[in-house]
């Protein structure tokens, strides 16, 4: 998952593995019959002991693990409790992957495997346009993702869904591995969305969450002063204490308000 975290609502965790053995022989309840979940997205309990109690597995597993398009590249997100169109509470969890295909998973049925079809909440297919080495973010009712050579994209949600293309983006994009966003914010206003760009000088870039198109601040805007070293693989920008701090390869980049 690209250095990002397991993902928990509370009571189970969720993760996406990479490519690897997928029994698509399946027992009785939907299950591979050796226990094998390769390229999947995979709901864990907790209780007698850890174990895989629900799972989505691609359509087409077994094409995309032998091209290495596997979903292990991207994180889980969950999402908040939301309420679709009818007001049923809904129990939402994300991830996208190599072949830049957004997955939306229903936490109470994940929707297992079916070599026919994907049997999945919202699948989202054509609007990131490059591998997933990420994990998304989420504010505010919308969900951000960084995929590679790609502008980081927002989704609305709305009725419990994600808009089937983007709300907004940047202007600029990003090479290799792409972006993990994060956002700071004074509660649900004055949002911030921050990503590293990698290369030779490291870039850390804040935009409006809510028009990514509007871009608030780069480090390199004032020459040398706020470089701060070379990029890195799958650095995620950490928000405390009013300050961004960015690891590099041999240090710390922290990032505050200039005193006046």
């Amino acid at each position: 998952m690209s250095g990002a975290g397991l993902a928990s609502d509370g009571t189970s965790i969720y993760f996406l593995d990479a490519n690897g053995t997928f029994d698509a022989t399946l027992d009785g309840n939907g299950m591979p019959i050796h226990g094998d979940f390769g390229n999947g997205f995979l709901k864990l309990g907790t209780a007698p002991s850890l174990a895989v109690t629900d799972y989505f597995q691609p359509s087409n597993t077994v094409q995309q693990s032998a091209a290495d398009e596997d979903l292990g590249s991207g994180s889980a997100l969950v999402l908040p409790d939301l309420k679709n169109a009818s007001g049923t509470v809904r129990h939402l969890a994300l991830g996208a992957s190599k072949n830049s295909v957004i997955y939306v998973v229903n936490c109470d049925n994940i929707g297992k495997f079916d070599s026919n079809a994907d049997h999945i909440y919202q699948e989202i297919v054509g609007q990131i346009r490059g591998p997933m080495f990420a994990m998304p973010a989420y504010f505010n009712g919308t969900v951000y993702f960084g995929s590679i050579g790609d502008s980081i994209k927002a989704f609305m949600i709305t009725n419990a869904a994600l808009s089937g293309t983007p709300v907004s983006q940047t202007a600029n994009t990003f090479g290799s591995p792409g972006a993990t966003p994060s956002v700071s914010a004074n509660g649900a206003s004055s949002g911030i969305v921050w990503a590293v760009e990698n290369g030779t000088i490291a870039v850390l870039h804040a935009y409006d969450a809510a028009n990514l198109g509007r871009k608030l601040y780069n480090s390199n805007q004032a020459g040398g002063r706020d470089q701060f070293g070379q990029g890195n693989k799958f650095i995620a920008p950490t928000i405390a204490n009013g300050k961004v701090y960015v690891g590099t390869r041999n240090g710390i980049g922290v990032f505050g308000q200039i005193a006046h």
